[in-house]
């Protein structure tokens, strides 16, 4: 793939990953709750999403537990027909990473990486996606690590609980 074509890519799951936040933050149609995921639908384009708030938060720096503000952070699969997005993992940390760092996912002992832009961090490929939801669909627990523009380290837990029903209903409902 050409340098245009990974960037014109890239451009592309940017807008689509910053759609769904936006619709996230600003859309009341929660359709159904799976345990500690929920499933989100919009219209115009029609957009499904299964999304979850981390269990347990830790923020250090140096080695030591420091206080961190930071905004939503959420765990999230796409379900986009219009762009022909199925099953895309998006994450938020709440505050924008590191330049050119990677975010680690690990999900019960197996690890992703995920690049960054900006607040958010993504697989680079469908493929990527795809390993990562089988490796969700089959764990108890997804720990998402990153690293800030300011140096902070955050460790955020995500139960995985729910998580098959959830991105199930919302492919469903995106006619997946």
């Amino acid at each position: 793939m050409g340098i245009k074509t990974t960037f014109a890519a890239l451009l592309c799951v940017s807008s689509l990953v910053a759609s769904g936040a936006m619709a996230q933050s600003q859309s009341k149609n929660r359709v159904a709750q799976k345990t500690k995921w929920s499933v989100f639908v919009e219209d115009n384009p029609t957009e499904c999403w299964s999304v979850s708030a981390p269990e347990e938060t830790v923020n250090s720096r140096d080695g030591r537990v420091v206080a961190a503000t930071r905004s939503q952070i959420l765990l999230m699969v796409f379900y986009r027909p219009s762009e022909s997005a199925k099953g895309q993992i998006a994450f938020t940390g709440g505050y924008p990473f590191a330049s050119g760092s990677t975010v680690n996912v690990n999900i019960s002992g197996n690890e992703f990486d995920m690049f960054t832009e900006g607040e958010w961090a993504w697989p680079a490929s469908a493929s990527d996606d795809a390993k990562m939801v089988t490796a969700m669909k089959r764990g108890a627990n997804a720990i998402v690590t990153g690293v800030s523009g300011r140096g902070t380290v955050t460790k955020d837990t995500f139960s995985l609980l729910g998580f098959t029903a959830a991105i199930e209903d919302a492919e469903k409902r995106c006619g997946g």
